[in-house]
């Protein structure tokens, strides 16, 4: 029986736990402290599922963690509010100095490329903000202007599938002079489409065209919650907390949690547990199968890790050994069965972090492209000459489905347009639910339950929430917390129902995943008083004292001088060096950082990053450097691939050091030349020798220099890693290398 390509999306819907435990002030009991529940309520939640009820033929699931629903009811019933809705409903004429300066500060949190230049009021104030600095804003902005942009902050998180409606398109228009009244009735606009989100996804899930999951109650990460020391399972030396964490009995706690909410506002049991941060191990699967679920979700890593294969991809990223990781799988258990499917990880990178920046119609091809090289790959291992799929095979597609579409234009509506009407008219390609699947084919490919990897989406490990000293750190304050709650038996669910619902927000995986390295952000201080907020209510709510170590910070929350890149980016090579474009970016303090031969360095900083079409580099310079006069007019890209066998050659410079890096043999040159802004690509071949080859490279040169070079220059394989050293030369001859005894690592994505 001929099939076409199953295609299953599961975007997960997921906020922290923002609603302070403070109990100092009887006011506080529905403060909020970030507002992002509330914004991302109105762009992203509910429009996703409207623009694909426009193609009644595609069917997929979506995922509401419990702890989000709670907080959108808040929201719905008026009973939250956070510092920004606070001052947004607060007369201009009343604003303390505090609450400007607040307002500048934080009312440009947006991605400006599409949410803040599109609209000229939003854009003029924000560039006064970047070009004058809050201080002249500070003593030069009138209450017209604290109106407007306290109006403009939360229409703009307002999607635009909503921009029809009489009285959006009305303020969109009015660009200017918003009163308190219109920033009144757009708080109530946003209470009215949240209101419409859980409805929306009942109703489609009733029809059949929507699959809706869950995940355990406040998005803690099962695994650990077993043990902690399951963190060794994916990296043997892992430092790990003082104190050992096992409380295995939680977990039934937050299933059990988790269901009893679906079923009551969905009027059904649900079926899919969506495990938070897709982390699964041997030791959760009992409570899962137990609690009823079907099937759960997880990253190809661990299918990886658990097989013992590494998906290895060609040339355009997709997997050489396609029948592994397309279809279901079966864990076995003493306790019952358990379907898993395994999430394509590139596919989900790519709509999370890249097609952001492409075009939408090019975007949406390329990702159908993929899909059909998917389909003509498994033809292709079939045994005859048939021309169509004879089993049926399913690609998961699973992420994020929230914080993406800041990056897209209008929100990802042209982007998920072009997608689901290439998609409902092809002839080879059907999207399902997992459910759907799973009930038409059971899964015949089987994995024994204590053979299953213990692992994440995040490199297939947990050291995105454990392993590092800040991290570690928080754990044992939390099994402290745990400890003594186990201390009294007699506070229970039932009589104590405080002291729980804090454990359970302590227990989130969100506070782990801000604290030390790897992750930062803006906000990072107030994730962490909120942890220590959750931990403080349980010795509250025991009426026990507060041990003085939870109010203070887990760790410094000071900006690092040299981290490596955060998560994709997609910068406008312009040489402008905008903040927006390079804040996910690695960076490396070069002037006066390292030692006596920078201290006069004219490169003063190097930032890099990648998505999955480009390379990025960025060179800060001293203030006025010119190239030619104050630094050498050449810079050299000279690229190192370790372990792999190819043609090397040294670098073709006069008076290079003999010593490392220098002294190394590389197969790839790029050369850019700082007075024009050309650049000269070449590569290493037979006898030492270096031949020029085409090159797509972007160059620019204006406050900083920015570089984009193509992975297609470099014709490295996804997952492939490589090194790069820069070089500074006059007329090829050497005069500094960067960074200092090192070279940068980078993988191709």
């Amino acid at each position: 029986m001929p099939h076409p390509l199953y295609v299953a999306f599961v975007w997960h819907q997921h906020q922290p736990l923002y609603k302070s435990r403070d109990r100092s002030s009887a006011s506080t009991s529905n403060q909020y402290r970030l507002p992002w529940v509330r914004l991302h309520g109105t762009k992203d939640y509910l429009d996703l599922v409207l623009i694909l009820e426009r193609y009644p033929k595609l069917h997929q699931t979506v995922n509401l963690v419990p702890s989000l629903i709670l907080q959108l009811e808040d929201y719905i019933a008026g009973t939250a509010f956070d510092p920004y809705l606070t001052v947004s409903l607060t007369p201009t004429e009343q604003l303390q100095r505090e609450q400007q300066q607040f307002i500048i500060a934080n009312f440009f949190d947006a991605n400006h490329h599409t949410l803040i230049d599109p609209h000229p009021r939003y854009a003029e104030l924000y560039h006064q903000r970047q070009e004058r600095g809050a201080a002249w804003c500070l003593d030069n902005w009138q209450k017209e202007d604290y109106g407007d942009l306290l109006a403009w902050h939360n229409l703009v998180w307002i999607d635009p599938i909503f921009w029809d409606d009489p009285e959006i398109a009305q303020w969109l228009q009015q660009g200017r002079g918003f009163t308190l009244s219109d920033r009144q009735r757009i708080y109530s606009k946003q209470r009215e489409i949240i209101s419409r989100i859980v409805p929306q996804h009942r109703h489609m899930q009733k029809t059949g065209q929507l699959e809706v999951t869950t995940s355990p109650y406040t998005h803690p990460i099962l695994p650990l919650l077993a043990d902690t020391n399951s963190g060794r399972v994916a990296v043997p030396n892992m430092d790990l907390p003082n104190y050992r964490f096992q409380w295995a009995e939680d977990i039934p706690r937050h299933l059990q949690k988790a269901w009893e909410l679906y079923e009551d506002r969905f009027g059904q049991v649900p079926r899919g547990l969506w495990p938070s941060e897709q982390s699964v191990s041997p030791e959760i699967l009992p409570y899962i199968i137990k609690q009823g679920f079907n099937w759960i979700v997880s990253d190809e890593a661990v299918l990886g890790w658990t097989l013992k294969h590494f998906f290895h991809r060609d040339g355009a990223g997709n997997v050489i050994e396609p029948e592994l990781l397309y279809r279901p799988y079966r864990l076995q258990t003493a306790a019952g069965d358990l379907s898993i499917v395994f999430r394509d990880h590139r596919l989900s990178d790519l709509i999370g972090f890249t097609y952001g920046s492409m075009p939408p119609k090019r975007a949406a091809a390329d990702l159908v492209g993929h899909l059909e090289s998917i389909a003509h790959q498994l033809k292709h291992h079939q045994e005859g000459d048939r021309t169509s799929l004879e089993q049926p095979w399913l690609v998961t597609i699973a992420l994020d489905g929230e914080n993406c579409w800041e990056y897209y234009p209008q929100d990802g509506k042209p982007f998920l347009e072009n997608l689901y009407q290439t998609l409902s008219n092809h002839p080879h390609i059907k999207l399902v639910t997992v459910s759907e699947f799973i009930d038409a084919f059971p899964p015949t490919a089987t994995i024994p339950g204590e053979k299953l990897h213990s692992g994440s989406w995040v490199d297939g490990s947990f050291t995105t929430w454990i392993g590092d000293p800040a991290k570690n750190r928080a754990w044992d304050l939390l099994a402290a917390a745990r400890e003594v709650l186990a201390q009294h038996p007699e506070a229970t669910e039932e009589n104590n129902p405080e002291v729980w619902e804090a454990l359970y927000a302590a227990e989130g995986s969100d506070w782990f995943w801000w604290f030390g390295e790897g992750h930062s952000s803006n906000h990072d201080a107030i994730f962490d008083q909120l942890f220590r907020e959750h931990l403080c209510g349980i010795y509250q709510a025991l009426n026990q004292p507060v041990p003085p170590v939870l109010l203070r910070p887990v760790e410094i929350h000071a900006a690092p001088a040299d981290h490596r890149p955060q998560s994709f980016i997609h910068p406008n090579i312009d040489g402008m060096g905008d903040e927006q474009d390079w804040d996910k970016a690695g960076r490396l303090e070069v002037g006066g950082a390292r030692g006596t031969m920078h201290q006069s360095s004219t490169v003063q900083r190097i930032w890099y990053g990648v998505d999955h079409l480009n390379f990025y580099l960025r060179l800060d310079f001293k203030t006025g450097a010119k190239p030619g006069q104050d630094l050498p007019p050449e810079l050299n890209l000279l690229w190192f691939y370790p372990d792999r066998t190819m043609h090397n050659s040294p670098a073709p410079l006069v008076d290079l050091p003999e010593q490392s890096p220098m002294n190394y043999m590389f197969h790839h040159r790029l050369e850019v030349n700082l007075l024009t802004q050309s650049v000269h690509f070449q590569e290493a071949g037979e006898h030492y020798q270096w031949h020029p080859r085409a090159s797509r490279a972007q160059v620019a040169l204006e406050r900083c220099l920015e570089v984009a070079v193509p992975w297609a220059d470099l014709q490295m394989p996804p997952d492939y890693p490589l090194r790069l050293v820069l070089v500074l030369a006059d007329e090829g001859r050497f005069q500094q290398y960067l960074p200092e005894n090192a070279l940068i690592p980078i993988e191709v994505p």
